[in-house]
């Protein structure tokens, strides 16, 4: 029995806060992999935080692309991995961008107390939000089994 999701199944987990973990090539090495806070919705762009100098970023920024992978984390199990070229490298936006990831992870409470923890705006002047779009998608969901 299949256990791939159809395309609207994926896009919901995808767009529920689960931690994914991103896949960068990395030159005559195995992709470096590492967790990740991120946003999606539905028919939208993946988009995550790094820092500019970071070695994902540079690692996206040489190769230009990446894969997402997430999963649930209870049974039966669930993931959804997508991956795509970089589309696009903003510097991060304090209120646009980052304020509502952190809430997306933490509510609203324990996030503004992780955002003044943080540092506050000036703290990611030197940050970037990237977005990916989907370009293919891999899944599979164990209740279908």
């Amino acid at each position: 029995m299949p256990l791939a999701m159809s395309r609207s199944e994926c896009e919901t987990l995808l767009s529920e806060p689960h931690i994914g973990v991103i896949g960068v090539e990395r030159r005559n090495r195995a992709p470096m992999c590492v967790p990740m806070w991120y946003t999606y919705v539905p028919g939208g762009d993946v988009c995550i935080w790094t820092g500019r100098t970071s070695a994902k970023m540079r690692l996206m920024e040489r190769y230009g692309r990446f894969s997402l992978c997430v999963q649930t984390g209870q049974p039966p199990y669930k993931f959804v991995s997508v991956e795509g070229r970089v589309s696009s490298l903003e510097v991060i936006d304090y209120d646009r961008h980052l304020r509502p990831l952190v809430y997306r992870y933490l509510g609203e409470q324990d996030g503004e107390k992780y955002l003044v923890e943080y540092g506050g705006p000036s703290a990611v002047t030197n940050d970037l939000w990237v977005r990916m779009t989907p370009e293919a998608w891999y899944s599979e969901d164990y209740s279908k089994s």
